[in-house]
């Protein structure tokens, strides 16, 4: 039986999967990352709409990048893909 922490991990995984789908679905709908990056982060605010501040979405957005950033850090672009 999984725990409670597998279990978390799993569900993040599932939607890393779905995150990752979509963004295929984006790059297909158009060629400028400006515009898909700006639709990724309005749908973290749309995520959070009506419960938190802008703010304090801002500050969980920058939370997640400070996590995020040094395990992509001095990975070349083509290992990224």
């Amino acid at each position: 039986m999984a725990t409670p922490t597998d279990e978390n991990f799993n569900d993040y995984k599932r939607a890393e999967q779905k995150a990752l789908e979509l963004l295929v679905a984006m790059k297909a709908a158009t060629p400028k990352k400006v515009d898909i990056e700006l639709a990724l982060l309005v749908a973290i605010f749309e995520l959070h709409k009506g419960t938190v501040g802008a703010e304090t979405i801002g500050a969980i957005i920058q939370g997640h990048l400070k996590q995020l950033l040094p395990h992509y850090a001095g990975k070349s672009v083509a290992s990224l893909r």
